[in-house]
C-alpha cells in the first residue's frame, strides 16, 4: 500500500463505509430512473397524472425532512438510517404488485417518507463526521459515490433485464441495493458521540464560534433558495428525459448512457472540485455551476438529436460536479452547532418543493410538447441562482472562503445574521 493511499485510508476511513451505502443506493435508482416513467404510462398512468406520481416522493419528503432531521439531531443517526433503507427496500419492488395510478401515487409517497427518514441522518452525520476544512471534499465524495452508483445501476438493470428476459426485474434489483446498503451501515457505520465533531474537536469548537447561532439565517435561506433551482431540474427531467429520448427514437441502452455521461464528471470531478472548494472557496464554483445546469436546460430542446443530448450531458454533469459539492459546503456553514441533521432536514425539504412544483408543471407542459418541461427548468434554475445572490451575495462570499483546521480566535465574524431563534 502506498503511503498516498494510507493517508488517505486515514482521513477518510471512518466515512468510507458510508460512501459505499450512498454508492449502493444510487446502483438501484439508477437501475429504476430509466423504466420508471415508461413503466408507468404502459399501466394507465397519462403524462398529467405522471408528473403527480413523480410529485408523490418528493411531496412525502417535503414534510418528512424537517421531521426526520429534527430526530436526527437528537436520536441515533444510525438506526434512522437503517430503518429507512430497509423501508424504501420494501416499497421500491413495491409497484410490481399494487398497479394503477392511486396505487403507484401511495407507493411514491411511502417511498419519500423512506428517504427522509435516511437523507438528514446521513448528511448530518457527513457533517458532523469531519472538519470544517474538509467538507468541500466530503461531498465531493459524497456526490461521486452517488454518481458511480447511477452509472452502474443503469448497465446492472439492463444486465439483469437482458438474462431473464424481464424488464422489471429492475425494482429487484433496486430493492436488493437498498437492503445490501442497510447491511454496510449497520455492520460498519458507527453512531457518532451527541455534539462532538469526531475529526477534529479544535477545529470544530472554532467552527462553532463562526456559524449562524439560530437555524433561522440568512445563509441556509440563501441555500434553500438554490436548492429549489437545482431540484427544479431533476424534477423536470425526471418525468420526460425517458419519454423525449424515446420521441426521438432512442432506445434503453442509449437512454442508459445519457445518465452515464450524466454521472461521469461527477464521479471523476466532485472528489477534485470539492479539493479546490475547501482551498480556494466556494462562491464561484457555485455561481457557475448552477449557471451551467441552466443553460443546459434551455439548450436541450434546441438540440433534438439523441448524440448531441449524450454530449450534453456531460456538460451539465460538470457544471453539477462544481455546483453541488459548493452547495452542500453552504449548507454546512449555515449549520448552527448540533443542528446539522435539522438543517440538512429543511435544505432537503427545500429542494422537494422544486421538484414538486416541477413534476407537476413538466406533466402538464409535456402534454402540449416533450421540450416545454426543459425550457421551464433552465428557467427555474436560473431565478433560483439569482434570487440566492439577491439574499446576500458577500455573506455568502464570505462563509465559503477556506477554514483553517485551527486558529488562536476565530478570524472572521458570523457570516449570518439570525433571523430570529429557533
Amino acid at each position: 500500500m502506498t503511503e498516498r493511499v494510507r493517508r488517505w485510508l486515514v482521513a477518510w476511513g471512518p466515512i468510507l463505509p458510508l460512501l459505499l451505502a450512498e454508492g449502493t443506493i444510487w446502483v438501484g435508482f439508477g437501475a429504476l430512473l430509466p423504466i420508471l416513467p415508461i413503466y408507468f404510462t404502459t399501466h394507465g398512468v397519462d403524462l398529467p397524472t405522471l408528473g403527480i406520481v413523480v410529485a408523490g416522493w418528493p411531496a412525502a419528503r417535503l414534510i418528512g425532512e424537517p421531521v426526520f432531521g429534527w430526530v436526527a439531531d437528537r436520536a441515533s443517526r444510525k438506526t434512522l438510517m437503517m430503518t429507512g433503507l430497509i423501508l424504501a427496500a420494501v416499497f421500491a419492488v413495491a409497484p410490481l404488485f399494487v398497479v394503477g395510478p392511486l396505487a403507484f401515487i401511495g407507493v411514491r409517497v411511502l417511498a419519500g417518507v423512506s428517504a427522509s427518514i435516511y437523507d438528514p441522518a446521513a448528511r448530518g452525520y457527513l457533517v458532523d463526521a469531519n472538519p470544517p476544512e474538509r467538507q468541500g471534499e466530503t461531498f465531493g465524495l459524497y456526490g461521486a459515490a452517488q454518481m458511480g452508483g447511477l452509472m452502474i445501476g443503469p448497465a446492472l438493470g439492463g444486465l439483469a433485464a437482458a438474462a431473464t428476459n424481464e424488464p422489471t426485474v429492475v425494482f429487484w434489483v433496486a430493492g436488493i441495493a437498498l437492503v445490501v446498503s442497510a447491511i454496510l451501515v449497520g455492520a460498519r457505520v458507527p453512531d457518532l458521540e451527541r455534539g462532538v465533531h469526531t475529526a477534529a474537536e479544535a477545529a470544530r469548537e472554532l467552527d462553532a464560534a463562526v456559524r449562524p447561532p439560530s437555524i433561522l439565517n440568512l445563509l441556509l435561506v440563501a441555500a434553500i433558495a438554490f436548492n429549489v433551482g437545482s431540484f427544479f431540474a431533476s424534477g423536470s427531467y425526471e418525468v420526460v428525459w425517458s419519454l423525449y429520448l424515446t420521441s426521438l427514437g432512442a432506445g434503453m441502452a442509449a437512454i442508459g448512457l445519457t445518465f452515464f455521461t450524466f454521472a461521469l464528471p461527477i464521479l471523476v470531478l466532485g472528489p477534485v472540485t470539492g479539493r479546490f472548494i475547501d482551498r480556494q472557496g466556494g462562491f464561484l464554483a457555485l455561481v457557475i455551476g448552477m449557471a451551467g445546469v441552466a443553460v443546459c436546460g434551455l439548450l436541450y430542446p434546441l438540440v433534438p438529436e439523441v448524440w448531441w443530448m449524450v454530449v450534453l450531458g456531460l456538460v451539465e454533469g460538470t457544471a453539477f460536479a462544481f455546483a453541488s459539492p459548493a452547495l452542500y459546503l453552504l449548507v454546512a456553514r449555515a449549520s448552527p452547532p448540533g443542528r446539522s441533521s435539522t438543517a440538512q432536514g429543511l435544505f432537503g425539504a427545500a429542494g422537494t418543493v422544486g421538484t414538486i412544483v416541477a413534476s407537476l408543471a413538466a406533466g402538464v407542459l409535456a402534454e402540449t410538447d416533450l421540450r416545454l418541461p426543459f425550457i421551464a427548468a433552465g428557467i427555474g434554475t436560473g431565478v433560483a441562482l439569482m434570487l440566492g445572490l439577491m439574499l446576500g451575495r458577500r455573506a455568502l462570499y464570505d462563509a465559503m472562503q477556506p477554514r483553517p483546521a485551527s486558529l488562536p480566535e476565530p478570524a472572521t465574524e458570523p457570516a449570518a445574521v439570525a433571523v430570529h431563534e429557533a
